[in-house]
């Protein structure tokens, strides 16, 4: 009998973040700082809003590319908070999660062998949709040095004349790095004359911290040539309600919506008028949880320096990175005796490309009351393996 299984899919390394969750899911007493999710719940007037839609029986589906009163609102978001303008009807579309607009811009941009720009240690997801796509992923190594960011020397030395993609991070998941405007404004001018495209993956914008997110869209030159990534998951605590979207050039969008269409149809109806809700009422909520994850990441910053780890101070979304490479275990050495000896779950930095390792992503996204106990008990591993 042939083989019925495609080798580009077999050759896909399963994520490196599921398998920890999936141990400690069944560990007594253990505490998973694993899941990059938030720990608050809905807010309830978007909860509401999402019951509210059931009640009316709005169980139907949607037009492909989304409610048009949701991508009204998503465009009038992103015009007050960055200044950005799309047009709702041409140059926008709900998906399911931002994974999925990531994985339908691949789509709809690349052709057999086309080289795309990712930069890592970054989210899990872009290298293999890079290859599902049938594009090439050329990975960029971001380093502590530079404060994780790409800079415009590591950009300018992995582009060749077949790269036609740059994914761009920011805020970064793991490493909790930010590009600034200043940082930005360096690699544009190289992106317009290499004429590249970028998807932006925007996702943690609403969390930041000490300063304000800046979409690359912004700059001159790069509206026509960026796909603007964002959602609901992280700043309105919506994980489960599967909803993201992309905005970008209107070329671009036409094909992602036939993607979607054929792949999804569309996002769930549900979730779409809860999304109404948090975009129209929700900034509040997005502050009250941005205070408490400041809180949640001085502490843990802190924390990992007073034990004698270096921690890079992360500007966004709700990880810290710190470095175990003092202790002269392997990443995934060090959260796998972590969990078996003290059951606390982190993920090892090679779960975010091979350049993690030496340095382990941990979620601030968990209580202050379980991330001291997380702390106290990670302290006596590495007090108990320095010795």
């Amino acid at each position: 009998m042939r083989d019925p299984l495609s080798k580009k899919v077999v050759t896909i390394e399963p994520s490196g973040i599921r398998k920890f969750f999936d141990i400690v899911s069944e560990m007594k007493d253990a505490i998973s700082l694993g899941v990059g999710e938030p720990d608050f719940d809905t807010p309830w007037h978007i909860r509401e809003e999402g019951i509210y839609s059931l009640e009316k029986g709005r169980t139907f589906y949607t037009s492909n590319s989304g409610i048009k009163e949701l991508k009204i609102e998503i465009c009038r978001y992103l015009n007050r908070r960055f200044g950005l303008y799309y047009d709702y009807d041409h140059e926008a579309i709900v998906t399911v999660g931002g994974s999925e607009a990531i994985d339908i811009a691949l789509r709809a941009m690349l052709d057999p062998e086309d080289e795309v720009l990712v930069p890592q240690p970054s989210y899990v997801s872009y290298v293999p949709c890079v290859v599902l796509a049938g594009g090439k992923p050329v990975i960029i190594e971001l380093k502590e040095e530079d404060e994780f960011k790409l800079t415009r020397e590591g950009l300018l030395n992995a582009i060749t004349d077949k790269t036609k993609v740059l994914v761009l991070p920011f805020p970064n998941n793991p490493t909790g790095s930010v590009m600034t405007k200043e940082d930005l404004a360096e690699i544009v001018p190289v992106l317009i004359e290499k004429d590249l495209f970028v998807i932006s993956d925007e996702i943690y914008s609403e969390l930041t911290y000490g300063r304000d997110h800046v979409s690359i869209a912004e700059f001159p030159g790069m509206r026509e040539r960026t796909i603007v990534i964002n959602g609901f998951s992280k700043s309105y605590a919506m994980t489960g309600w599967r909803l993201g979207y992309a905005v970008g050039p209107a070329a671009i969008i036409e094909q992602m919506i036939k993607i979607h269409q054929f792949a999804i149809m569309c996002a769930p109806t549900t979730s779409q008028y809860a999304a109404i809700e948090a975009l129209k009422n929700g900034d509040g909520d997005v502050e009250i949880m941005r205070e408490a994850y400041d809180q949640r990441r001085n502490y843990l910053v802190k924390a990992f320096h007073d034990m004698g780890l270096s921690c890079f101070e992360p500007f966004g979304a709700f990880y810290v990175f710190p470095s175990i490479k003092s202790l002269g275990m392997t990443s995934d050495e060090f959260a796998t005796k972590l969990l078996m000896e003290e059951k606390v779950a982190v993920v090892p930095g090679t779960a975010f490309g091979s350049c993690g390792e030496g340095f382990l992503r941990i979620s601030y996204a968990y209580s202050i009351d379980n991330l001291k106990i997380a702390v106290e008990r990670i302290e006596r591993f590495v007090k108990k393996h320095c010795e």
